[in-house]
């Protein structure tokens, strides 16, 4: 603590409130409620359609770019941490990510501009800045890395639900078309992310930044990365492909066309009940124990999915399970990885089993095209539940390999 700070009792109590790990942990949600804001997207699917004259698929684009820009800049985020620091790393996103919105806003001549500006620039940005809040949580609470993991990245999910009530109020009460909307969001993203930003630190004497990393082939050839990449896969090609397309799954007739934004909202706040849920249960049981259930229970509700589909209320019902099942992806896999590699080796390693994105991130597009073609997602929904079942045994079959490789850690 600087001497300046020591001298004034009133100084001193601000500048350990400030950099106290709480106000980290805050800071760290205020950021990722920003970055998750392209979880949204659903919202501007119908109005842009409108406007573009575009279908399903093409519309969900900016989305599957999205989450192919996002996750390969996540591959470079340890080498940039180690060589700007998680502040600048953090700050940096924000301004990428926010200008890619506010770029967006020009898009009205031409919907290539949404797609860039969305899918590449904020991409880059989020990828910049995913990872700090979580690895920065991670070494501040070593003890409790499920919780503060899902706590970190439920302001993913939960920020989605804000951005889908304000854009929402901003199209439909105040007539605001998709383009201005953008505008007005990508202004607040800058700001906050820039302020929280400011607050990413790491503990006193940590050397997680000064160590060498790992060589490739020592993780990407073990088998406890190979089933935590491919689970990792599936759980994210429900969550996308169910996000994206969420409105327009319902099988009642006009229903999608006239329905609100709150089956998008519902399944963003499920997604983030379900981070801080299932980070929780992971403190409290094994890796292999709580993936495999987490596969087994989003299977089952995509198996059910006709019969929950036939009304409105299901609708409700189904954004409800597959949101709160989506939000143990992004912990589960996170927290495990903390468990068997080490807090200090998240940034690395982590950021190789998120790049399952890349892959994962065509899933909006493709079941919308599959919508365009069958006029149903029911198909869709059973080919990626089986996608699911299949992780799931795979990870049954090596239920203890988890645990033996995290025991000689």
């Amino acid at each position: 603590m600087p001497d300046i700070f020591r001298s004034n009792p009133f100084l001193s109590f601000t500048h350990r409130v400030l950099v106290s790990p709480i106000m980290i942990l805050v800071a760290a949600v205020i950021m990722q409620m920003c970055l998750g804001a392209t979880y949204a997207w659903n919202v501007f699917v119908a109005p842009l359609k409108e406007i573009s004259g575009l279908d399903q698929g093409p519309v969900q684009l900016p989305l599957s770019i999205f989450y192919v820009a996002f996750p390969l800049t996540v591959l470079f985020s340890p080498w940039l941490v180690r060589n700007l620091g998680p502040r600048r790393c953090a700050i940096i996103g924000g301004v990428l990510f926010g200008g890619g919105w506010l770029t967006a806003s020009l898009g009205q001549s031409h919907f290539g501009i949404v797609v860039v500006s969305i899918g590449v620039l904020a991409g880059i940005g989020v990828g910049f800045a995913y990872l700090v809040p979580i690895s920065t949580c991670i070494l501040w609470f070593p003890n409790n890395k499920g919780l503060v993991t899902g706590i970190a990245v439920a302001g993913f999910g939960g920020g989605a639900a804000l951005v889908s009530r304000i854009s929402g109020y901003l199209i439909q009460d105040l007539a605001f078309d998709p383009f201005h909307t953008f505008r007005v969001l990508g202004t607040c993203f800058i700001l906050a992310i820039g302020v929280a930003g400011m607050f990413m630190r790491l503990p006193p004497g940590c050397t997680a930044n000064r160590q060498r990393p790992f060589p490739l082939s020592d993780f990407l050839n073990a088998r406890p990365f190979q089933i935590l990449y491919f689970g990792m896969f599936a759980g994210l090609v429900a969550g996308l492909g169910i996000n994206g397309n969420l409105k327009q799954m319902c099988r009642v007739e006009h229903f999608a066309s006239s329905a609100s934004v709150a089956p998008v909202a519902l399944f963003a706040i499920a997604n983030a009940a379900g981070r801080i849920t299932w980070g929780a249960l992971f403190d409290r049981t094994s890796p292999s124990l709580i993936l495999r259930l987490n596969l087994l229970s989003q299977a089952t509700v995509l198996l059910l999915a006709h019969w929950i589909l036939g009304n409105a209320s299901g609708l409700t019902v189904f954004a409800l399970l597959t949101g709160f099942n989506y939000g143990g992806v992004l912990v589960l896999y996170a927290s495990s990885v903390a468990h068997i590699w080490g807090p200090q080796r998240v940034g690395q390693v982590y950021s190789w089993v998120f790049s399952a994105n890349i892959f994962a991130s065509q899933a909006p597009f493709v079941m919308g095209l599959g919508y365009d073609a069958m006029g149903s997602f029911t198909v869709p929904l059973l080919v990626v539940s089986a996608l699911l079942l299949t992780a799931f045994v795979l990870a049954s079959q090596i239920r203890n390999t988890l645990t033996k490789v995290s025991q000689h850690q």
